[in-house]
């Protein structure tokens, strides 16, 4: 697909091209009312207008979106959404050490425990000994703290995914 192509869909299939890239409603709405984009730069810069003033609640909704790094059934039930733009983001997961997937069960469990939202970031480009190093970085911040990192991860990915989408 190409900005032409995009600018041009009907409402539901810009819908569902964006939610392929965010799984936020008001967000997805958001920028199929935004339609037509002048270029990709034009694209990006509403993407983050309409991230930043949504909500905790469609910052939750987004997360929901994603599978939790390095869970094989989640990875199975929520990729479906996201295969087409998603592929290959937790690849580095498929060949770490049986200790670092455990590990990152384990800190998976007690992120989710604490926060209340599973541990989001942008995997790409990153291997799972990398993104377990984050997870036990981020696990000692507050609620509202994490919940700005992983909105600005979440940033990230959607920003991967646009580019994908075109």
């Amino acid at each position: 697909m190409n900005l032409t192509q995009l600018n041009t869909l009907n409402v539901e299939e810009a819908k569902h091209g964006f939610m392929q890239c965010c799984t936020s409603s008001a967000w997805v709405n958001a920028m199929v009312q935004a339609r037509p984009f002048a270029g990709k730069q034009a694209l990006s810069h509403k993407a983050d207008l309409v991230w930043e003033k949504l909500t905790e609640a469609d910052y939750l909704e987004a997360f929901e979106g994603h599978p939790q790094i390095g869970n094989v059934d989640t990875l199975r039930a929520k990729y479906a959404n996201t295969k087409a733009l998603a592929s290959g983001e937790q690849s580095s997961v498929n060949d770490a050490p049986e200790q670092v997937i455990a590990a990152l069960a384990k800190g998976n469990a007690d992120y989710l425990d604490k926060f209340g939202f599973i541990f989001i970031v942008c995997a790409t480009g990153k291997s799972a000994e990398q993104m377990l190093a984050l997870l036990q970085a981020r696990l000692p911040n507050d609620k509202k703290t994490e919940l700005l990192n992983a909105a600005e991860e979440q940033r990230k990915i959607f920003h991967l995914r646009l580019e994908k989408l075109l």
